[in-house]
């Protein structure tokens, strides 16, 4: 048995003068949703090229299913769907027409599932593709990668022409998909709020670099704000490790930390003669705070 999906290895990758990725390792095990998110421009889709065998590396290997990705057998890229960000429909045919070239390209193909999914989106696949909008083009196109059934779906930007409502129904649904067959996703995208829903782990890529990978919990454990409310004016430096962003006022001060262990607050409230409340933080507001 494989124990990861995929995995990568010091990966790097450089454009003339411009590093676009820096020292990327990771591993994704069998049945995890992956939500890798970043600002634009920040290498995301660049990643997913790379470990999908698209780009090559400047520098490090990445590998599919125990093969390089680069030198995939046919057998394995039969188990990858992948829906790019920026589709690549054939326009002066239908979405029915489509779909049926594209399943006699698979040797095992969903019918139902399609015709299910077609009716749940709302896909006019009676039409020619050249006349859908973007958000049912963008549908068409998961449509075409899920068809097969792949036991490793990729999704970059999946629903970024869809309205906030219509785009939460359906990246659920495609979530239920996944989870049904214990499928494994890597889902890229940059807003946030869509991740908290439906991913158990986390990348976070800031100018290139993974600056965190592991549990969404774990995430949202880890980087906390502190509010602290003393008696008396507090000093400019709290004295506090690994701090994001910090202001004080007064006797007031809030301060959102990374890696906290709980630990130091009763040594925090002592010091400080204060009283100290620890807040949990959404998953964008720790992205904004990584950023800021």
């Amino acid at each position: 048995m494989i124990d990861s999906i995929v995995s990568a290895r010091q990966l790097g990758k450089t454009i003339k003068d411009r590093t676009i990725l820096r020292d990327i390792s990771v591993d994704v095990t069998p049945g995890n949703v992956v939500g890798v998110i970043g600002k634009n421009g920040a290498g995301k889709t660049t990643l997913l090229e790379i470990l999908l065998g698209f780009s090559p590396p400047t520098s490090g290997n990445s590998a599919l299913f125990g093969h390089d990705s680069f030198t995939l057998p046919a057998s394995v890229k039969a188990k990858i769907g992948f829906v790019p960000q920026q589709e690549e429909l054939v326009n002066p045919i239908t979405g029915t027409q489509l779909l049926l070239l594209t399943a006699s390209l698979h040797r095992h193909w969903n019918p139902s599932l399609t015709s299910t999914l077609s009716e749940a989106w709302e896909i006019p696949l009676t039409r020619p593709i050249q006349t859908l909008s973007a958000g049912e083009r963008q549908k068409l196109s998961t449509l075409l990668a899920l068809g097969h059934e792949p036991e490793l779906l990729v999704l970059d930007e999946p629903a970024a022409s869809l309205d906030p409502i219509a785009r939460r129904q359906f990246l659920q649904q495609i979530l239920e998909i996944a989870a049904a067959q214990t499928r494994t996703v890597l889902f890229s995208t940059h807003i946030v709020s869509d991740l908290e829903r439906v991913a158990n782990q986390i990348w976070i890529i800031r100018h290139g670099t993974l600056v965190w990978q592991g549990d969404l919990d774990a995430l949202k454990e880890s980087v906390v704000r502190l509010n602290i409310h003393a008696r008396q004016p507090l000093p400019a430096s709290l004295g506090v490790s690994n701090v994001l962003s910090c202001r004080v006022e007064g006797p007031h001060a809030t301060a959102v930390v990374s890696r906290w262990d709980g630990l130091p607050a009763r040594d925090l409230e002592q010091r400080l003669n204060a009283n100290v409340e620890v807040e949990n933080l959404s998953l964008e507001d720790i992205f904004v705070e990584l950023h800021s």
